[in-house]
């Protein structure tokens, strides 16, 4: 018995720590990218004061890890580059509001239902002998407001000689995961998924991230 109480415990371990969430994400790019670039050094494009922020330089570390994977290497601090990469990234709270019956444990007295021990509900059919259908009151209704998150990744790749636009990719997801940091991972490789992409086509991309 111990060994099998052992052996459950093991598996649902595995089943658990395998779980994996899919963070489907709307990619849409626009590129001029040359067949073979000579350079691929670059630069990130310092942000406005206000975005200066931790968070933005902690997605900048995964926009980073992506361009080395590709082959890009950024510039020393002062040092030259051909390309510059900038990236903007925003999320929205969408509150949605729901309205359903409270199903399926609350009762509703009909309009004549004076101290009666009979109720009748919504769901299914528990009537008093009284009851008339066409006194009947409907049913309690619940509200509740569901957060959905709209978020918009953008990144740009510019010639850093004439800001010239070599590519543009502007990924949008929306769930109810309410950390930005989270899904961002995901955001950010699906922005470089089979780089540099169809031009002016939109994609939808899914990808597994355990959880």
């Amino acid at each position: 018995m111990k060994h099998i109480v052992l052996t459950f415990a093991a598996a649902l371990t595995l089943l658990l720590g395998g779980c994996a969430a899919t963070i489907r994400s709307d990619v849409t790019t626009f590129h001029q990218w040359p067949a073979a670039p000579q350079d691929k050094s670059y630069v990130f494009v310092a942000p406005p004061a206000q975005d200066d922020t931790l968070e933005l330089h902690s997605y900048e570390n995964l926009v980073r890890a992506e361009l080395t994977r590709l082959g890009f290497h950024e510039a020393a601090p002062g040092g030259a580059a051909n390309l510059k990469v900038a990236m903007h990234f925003s999320t929205t709270d969408i509150p949605v509001r729901v309205v359903y019956p409270a199903y399926p444990y609350t009762y509703y007295p009909s309009r004549f239902d004076y101290g009666w021990p009979y109720r009748h509900r919504y769901w299914g059919g528990f009537y008093g002998p009284f009851y008339d259908p066409f006194w009947f009151n409907g049913p309690v209704m619940e509200e509740h407001v569901q957060h959905q998150y709209r978020r918009e990744l953008k990144v740009a790749i510019l010639t850093a000689a004439d800001g010239k636009h070599l590519f543009d990719v502007t990924v949008h997801n929306t769930s109810r995961q309410l950390s930005t940091p989270a899904v961002m991972p995901a955001l950010v490789q699906s922005a470089f998924e089979g780089f540099p992409g169809p031009n002016g086509v939109a994609r939808r991309i899914e990808l597994k991230q355990n959880g």
